[in-house]
């Protein structure tokens, strides 16, 4: 075999899956805002992936709770299969499909993201995280190789990377990675800015009150009126 050969041939398979890969531009930019936008005001992301993709996974909670670039608040993102307790103690008492089924259901809320990482868009495990987080209202976005495929049937939203090589999708995975952290950061002052607003709470009829944040003082002078701090 030609020296060289294997580089030019995976190098050659990465120019090809670029092409396409530029045009997720807009896609990239608006999972980036919406996250940013979300975990400001309080939601979680939820990521799971099986093997290359765990570690891919793990890699984009690290630089949303620590950091990318500039200093900023951590954001709350975890990995689900770094829970390695709760995900041998599932895989051992309800099998591996519901290893990551069981953490959405548990960790999951309305409003969170759960984003799954799989090349092949085939594994078991993660089609029943995307039904679970269907079931208790999170939204579920996928990073996958070529589509279609029945992770991408199963979730809200896909990222589909247009090449067979598995590592090419890898590979464009933990740049989407990087570039959904850009995205997040470039909208997250606005998002945070946003979310320090006062909004008007509209309680609802025959529902709980309303429940106040920040300090509340109370005027005692007779009047009743009472003021936020």
């Amino acid at each position: 075999m030609p020296t060289g050969s294997l580089l030019d041939t995976h190098l050659t398979n990465l120019a090809a899956a670029l092409v396409p890969y530029r045009r997720c531009e807009r896609q990239l930019a608006r999972w980036g805002a919406d996250l940013a936008h979300r975990l400001a005001a309080g939601g979680r992301l939820l990521v799971a992936g099986n093997g290359g993709s765990a570690a891919e996974a793990q890699h984009l909670t690290a630089e949303l709770v620590g950091k990318l670039r500039d200093d900023r608040q951590p954001l709350s993102a975890i990995a689900l299969h770094a829970e390695t307790s709760a995900l041998t103690a599932i895989a051992n008492d309800y099998g591996y499909t519901d290893v990551y089924a069981r953490q959405v259901r548990a960790h999951g809320r309305p409003g969170d993201i759960l984003l799954l990482l799989s090349t092949s868009g085939t594994s078991q495990n993660l089609i029943a995280a995307a039904r679970a987080a269907h079931d208790v209202g999170v939204t579920t976005w996928a990073l996958t190789g070529a589509a279609p495929n029945p992770l991408a049937d199963a979730c809200d939203d896909v990222l589909a990377v247009a090449s067979p090589d598995t590592q090419v999708v890898q590979e464009l995975h933990l740049v989407t990675s990087h570039l959904l952290c850009e995205y997040l950061e470039q909208e997250l002052p606005a998002a945070l800015a946003a979310g320090a607003d006062p909004v008007a709470v509209h309680p609802v009829p025959g529902g709980p009150a309303p429940v106040r944040t920040g300090v509340e003082v109370v005027l005692d002078g007779g009047t009743g009126q009472q003021v936020d701090a």
